[in-house]
């Protein structure tokens, strides 16, 4: 199937049909064209591309760089040229103030033509006195109302979940894919370190999320990212004491194994002797 022919249910049919066959799920972060043909090759369910890739791609910790929803845009195209079959889901930042209107925002997605919608940049993830923007109308209840209207558009929606509420708000909204967000990738040159949790906090965290958002859905597809699970022996891990049935890597697919493949290659060709005079 090409790419630009995927539906919210056939794609759904499709991760189904994997978990039913005892296959786990991987969506793929990839901010770079050569990036997702890798990912492509070697089978990845679906793309994800966000803004915040960018800065993966710059060497920088993963960072909000600015105009979210306009990087994105942008960076559809060059994905798009080599991505044959495999569908590409956007990162949407809701709650922009240039879009009070949250049609005008999915009109431009829409016309750019991703399969689907996450929720990156999220407002859970910023400071206290940004997630209570609510008060002027920017709040999470942004996120909540445009995941609605998005499933109205036929989008397949996938929702980062970083604690209890904001599960049930997004599963409350109809997501069909909800993804437990564990924390900042660690490892690599720029992840995070001591700071993020480990396998059993975060395997915790992952099934909590699954259990809350169950019971809301009990259809509800959950894929875990980021924390601990950064390689995929790690995901082993997961699946051995979660419910998880897949995971979203973007730092895991995009910036470690570049930095691995990369350092590797550079310190074999330097290992390297001239011939003796």
């Amino acid at each position: 199937m090409n790419r630009t022919d995927w539906t919210r249910e056939s794609i759904l049919d499709k991760l189904r049909s994997e978990i039913a066959a005892g296959n786990a799920i991987l969506g793929a972060g990839c901010s770079a064209g050569l990036i997702a043909k890798c990912a492509e090759a070697g089978g990845t369910d679906f793309i994800l591309v966000y803004s915040t890739g960018r800065s993966r791609l710059m060497g920088l910790p993963t960072s909000d760089l600015g105009n979210s929803n306009h990087e994105t845009l942008l960076m559809l195209p060059e994905l798009d040229n080599v991505v044959k079959t495999t569908p590409i889901v956007g990162g949407i930042e809701f709650a922009d103030p240039r879009y009070l209107n949250i049609n005008r925002l999915l009109d431009k997605f829409e016309a750019a033509g991703f399969n689907g919608l996450i929720n990156m940049p999220t407002q859970a993830d910023r400071p206290k006195w940004v997630r209570e923007r609510s008060a002027v109308g920017l709040g999470l209840e942004r996120e909540a109302e445009g995941f609605r209207l998005a499933r109205e558009r036929d989008f397949l929606t996938l929702g980062y979940a970083l604690d209890d509420d904001h599960t049930r708000l997004l599963v409350d909204a109809g997501v069909d894919i909800l993804v437990p967000h564990a924390g900042w990738t660690s490892g690599g040159l720029v992840g995070a370190g001591d700071s993020t949790r480990g396998l059993q906090e975060g395997a915790e965290f992952v099934q909590r999320q699954l259990e809350i958002g169950r019971a809301i859905n009990p259809d509800v597809i959950v894929l875990a990212h980021g924390g601990p699970f950064a390689q995929p022996e790690q995901t082993a891990y997961l699946y051995e004491h979660t419910d998880a049935q897949g995971f979203v890597g973007a730092s895991s697919i995009e910036r470690l194994p570049v930095e691995r493949a990369v350092t590797g290659v550079v310190e074999g060709f330097k290992q390297q002797k001239l011939r003796s005079a």
